[in-house]
C-alpha cells in the first residue's frame, strides 16, 4: 500500500492528482489587505507545488468583504482580484500539481477591527457581536460563493473547496447551538445544511461537470456533532456532484467525543461512508512518513498536510524518497523558515503556534 502514495488519482470530472498529497489551506496572512494576492502568499503556495504536491489549495479566500476571517487574507470576492489568481493558478499548475481555491466567509468569526462593522451570523450572537443574515442577505450569500466559484473557473483554478468548518459560516448554519433561525435555513439538520447543498448544486451548475468541487467539513467542535456530520457528508455523496470529501479531524487517531467508548477512532468512524465515486481526504496530526503510511493503508484517498508542509515545501518528495521520513524538531529557527518560503508575516503568525519558532 505504500506505493499508493505515488500512484495517481482520477476523480468523477475528469481531474487528475499526480500523487496522494494535498497541502492544507493554511492561514498565513501574508496578502494585501483588500484581498490582492502578494508576492509573499505566491512564493509560499508556488513553492509548495514545485515540492511535489499533487493538490495545491489556498488558504481560505472570502467571497464577500464582511466575510473576511483575518488580517491579510487572500479574497476572491471581487473581479479587481482576477489578476493574481490567474498568475497563481498557471504557476501552480505549471509543476503538475492541481490548483485549488478554498472559498470562505468568516461569519460571527469576522472580527470587527478587521472588517470595521458588525459580523453577520445565522442568528444574532451577543458574544460574538454578530448580527442575523436577513433571508434576502442568505441567498446573496448563496449567489456570492457560486460567483467565487465562476471567479475562480475563470482564472484557471481546476476546482474549488467550500469551507464547511472550523466554525465559519456555514458551520454556523449547520449548528443546532449557533443556527436559531425558523425560516427554511433553521431548525431540523436538513435545514441547516440546505445553504451548503443551494452552493454546491449552484457551483456545479455554473462551472460545469469539469470542474473538480470539494467540501470541508468538520466532525467535531464548533458545535458539530459526529452523527450529524455523517449524515449530511452521505448526503452531499448521494445527492449533490461533489468529487471529493476534506474531513479536518484535528486528530485522525484520537476516539471520538460522541463515541468515547468505541474501540474505533474518530478516523475509522468517517471510513464507514458509503462514498461511491467521491474521494476522501483527511487532516489532523499527519506529520511524519508512518502517519502518511497509515492513513493511506486505513483506506484514505489523500492525505491532507498541514505542519509538515510548513517545515518542508517538498514533504511529498521527502516521503516518496524515504517512507520513514521524519521532519524536523521544533521548535525551528526564522531563517529555517524563511529558507521553506514562509515570509516574516506568516512567521509571526506562526508563533502563535507554541513551541514551533525558536
Amino acid at each position: 500500500m505504500i506505493q499508493n502514495s505515488t500512484t495517481k488519482l482520477a476523480f468523477s470530472c475528469g481531474a487528475t492528482m499526480k500523487n496522494r498529497f494535498m497541502i492544507a489551506p493554511l492561514t498565513n496572512q501574508q496578502s494585501h489587505e483588500d484581498g490582492r494576492l502578494s508576492d509573499d502568499e505566491y512564493k509560499w503556495l508556488t513553492m509548495r507545488a514545485k515540492g511535489g504536491f499533487g493538490l495545491v489549495m489556498t488558504c481560505a479566500s472570502h467571497v464577500q468583504e464582511v466575510g473576511k476571517g483575518f488580517s491579510g487574507q487572500l479574497g476572491i470576492f471581487s473581479d479587481d482580484l482576477i489578476d493574481g489568481h490567474k498568475r497563481l493558478a498557471s504557476e501552480i499548475k505549471s509543476h503538475g500539481s492541481l490548483a485549488v481555491i478554498q472559498l470562505h466567509h468568516a461569519g460571527m468569526r469576522s472580527p470587527f477591527e478587521v472588517i470595521k462593522q458588525k459580523a453577520v451570523c445565522p442568528s444574532d450572537s451577543k458574544k460574538h457581536n454578530a448580527r442575523a443574515l436577513t433571508l434576502t442577505e442568505v441567498h446573496q450569500l448563496r449567489q456570492d460563493f457560486i460567483g467565487a466559484a465562476a471567479r475562480a473557473n475563470k482564472c484557471g483554478y481546476d476546482g474549488i473547496e467550500v469551507h464547511g468548518a472550523h466554525g465559519y459560516i456555514l458551520t454556523q448554519f449547520l449548528s443546532s447551538k449557533i443556527n436559531q433561525r425558523t425560516d427554511e435555513y433553521g431548525g431540523s439538520l436538513e435545514n441547516r445544511a440546505r445553504l451548503l447543498y443551494e452552493i454546491v448544486d449552484g457551483i456545479r451548475q455554473a462551472c460545469g461537470n469539469k470542474f473538480l468541487i470539494g467540501v470541508r467539513l468538520s466532525p467535531e467542535r464548533f458545535g458539530m456533532q459526529l452523527s450529524e456530520m455523517m449524515k449530511v457528508s452521505q448526503t452531499l455523496i448521494n445527492e449533490h456532484d461533489i468529487d471529493f470529501l476534506d474531513l479536518s479531524l484535528w486528530d485522525c487517531f484520537k476516539k471520538p467525543e460522541e463515541y468515547p467508548e468505541s474501540e474505533l477512532s474518530l478516523m475509522d468512524h468517517v471510513l464507514q461512508l458509503n462514498f461511491k465515486n467521491v474521494k476522501l481526504t483527511v487532516a489532523g496530526n499527519i506529520r511524519s512518513g508512518k502517519d502518511v503510511r497509515k492513513v493511506l493503508e486505513a483506506g484514505i484517498d489523500f492525505v491532507t498536510i498541514g505542519r509538515s508542509a510548513i517545515l518542508h515545501h517538498d514533504f511529498p518528495q521527502k516521503f516518496i524518497e524515504n517512507p520513514s521520513f521524519m521532519p524536523v524538531e521544533n521548535p525551528v529557527s526564522e531563517d529555517y523558515l524563511k529558507s521553506e518560503g514562509l515570509s516574516k508575516t506568516f512567521i509571526n503568525y506562526m508563533k502563535r503556534w507554541e513551541g514551533f519558532v525558536k
